[in-house]
């Protein structure tokens, strides 16, 4: 794989855990840059709080994102992407254990590229993680 980074927005340890061994499954070389929270996200997308003074030209290839996160919510994150004029064509992939009909209908309306249900096997997580970068970190021209 190229130096495209991913950024992974997941608050439960366990679930970045399986995001990472996934991904190391699937031979993705691709740099893994966690938060914890959306506020945190955010700050890293904007280059502000911790991440102030970070080139925030350097935009990652895609966002894997939680919906269930602490400070601000996965949507919250989401609206503030697609509000950016600079962001607003940054692939999101809502990756969430949520099986509410109304967060699919809401995801997508506030411009989600895809949501993704978090498989409990580890089998099916890894398959659907491999699927995910394949698509997004090989197959996917990104918007220029």
């Amino acid at each position: 794989m190229s130096e495209r980074r991913v950024l992974l927005v997941e608050d439960n340890p366990d679930d970045e855990l399986l995001v990472m061994r996934a991904f190391k499954k699937a031979e993705f070389k691709n740099e893994m840059i966690v938060m914890r929270d959306g506020a945190a996200a955010l700050d890293y997308l904007f280059g502000t709080g911790e991440h102030l003074g970070r080139d925030v030209n350097d935009v990652p290839a895609v966002v894997l994102l939680d919906l269930k996160l602490p400070k601000i919510d996965g949507l919250g994150v989401l609206r503030r992407i697609r509000g950016d004029e600079r962001l607003k064509h940054l692939p999101v992939v809502i990756l969430t254990s949520s099986r509410e009909q109304e967060d699919v209908i809401r995801s997508y309306d506030l411009g989600a590229n895809s949501y993704v249900r978090k498989p409990v096997s580890f089998d099916s997580f890894a398959d659907a993680v491999r699927q995910l970068g394949l698509y997004w970190l090989v197959l996917n021209e990104a918007y220029p």
